[in-house]
C-alpha cells in the first residue's frame, strides 16, 4: 500500500523556471471522484506511458495511493469515453526537501499554475519558495479532480480573482 503526503501552492511569477530539470505533458481522466471516497484517473504521460490510479483519503495531506501502469492503446480508449479531464504541463524541478512540481493548466483552467511538494514524512518541514503564495493543501475545489468537472473557467470571477 502506498502512501502519498504532498503539500500544494498557488504558484505566482516565474523566478521558479531557473529550477525546470525535466517536463511532462499530462492528460488525465477522472472515472471516479468521491468527495470523501475513491478517486479513480487513467494518466497518459507524453502520449507513450499510462497509468490508472486509485486513491483514497488517509489524513489532511495524505491519501492512500495505488498506482499501475496500463497498455498506452487502451488508456487512449478509456479517455474518448471520460467526460471529467485536465490537461496540463508539468515541470519537475531540482529543488529539495521534498519532490517538487509546478502545473501549468491548460484549456479552461488556464492560467492556474501549482507547485506540489511530495513529503516521506506528514511533519517534513519545508523551505517555501517565495514564488508559492497561498497554501492550497486540502481545498477541494483545486484538487485536479475537482477542476476536471468544474473548471476554473466555469467559476465566478470574484471566486477566480481570490485564488489567481
Amino acid at each position: 500500500m502506498g502512501l502519498e503526503i504532498e503539500r500544494r501552492f498557488i504558484v505566482k511569477g516565474e523566478n521558479w523556471q531557473c529550477l525546470i530539470k525535466e517536463h511532462q505533458n499530462i492528460n488525465q481522466g477522472y472515472l471516479v471522484s468521491e468527495k470523501e471516497g475513491w478517486t479513480i484517473r487513467i494518466r497518459i504521460v507524453n502520449e507513450k506511458r499510462s497509468w490508472i490510479t486509485l486513491k483514497y483519503p488517509h489524513s489532511d495531506i495524505s491519501r492512500h495511493e495505488f498506482e499501475y501502469l496500463i497498455p498506452l492503446k487502451e488508456a487512449i480508449e478509456i479517455m474518448k469515453i471520460t467526460k471529467n479531464q485536465v490537461n496540463k504541463t508539468r515541470y519537475l524541478l531540482n529543488l529539495k526537501p521534498g519532490a517538487w512540481t509546478v502545473d501549468c493548466f491548460k484549456g479552461k483552467n488556464h492560467p492556474l499554475v501549482l507547485a506540489e511538494v511530495e513529503l516521506d514524512t506528514t511533519d517534513e518541514v519545508i523551505q517555501k519558495p517565495e514564488w508559492c503564495q497561498k497554501e492550497v493543501t486540502g481545498i477541494a475545489e483545486l484538487s485536479n479532480a475537482s477542476l476536471a468537472e468544474t473548471p476554473l473557467s466555469n467559476w465566478a470571477i470574484d471566486k477566480r480573482r481570490s485564488i489567481l
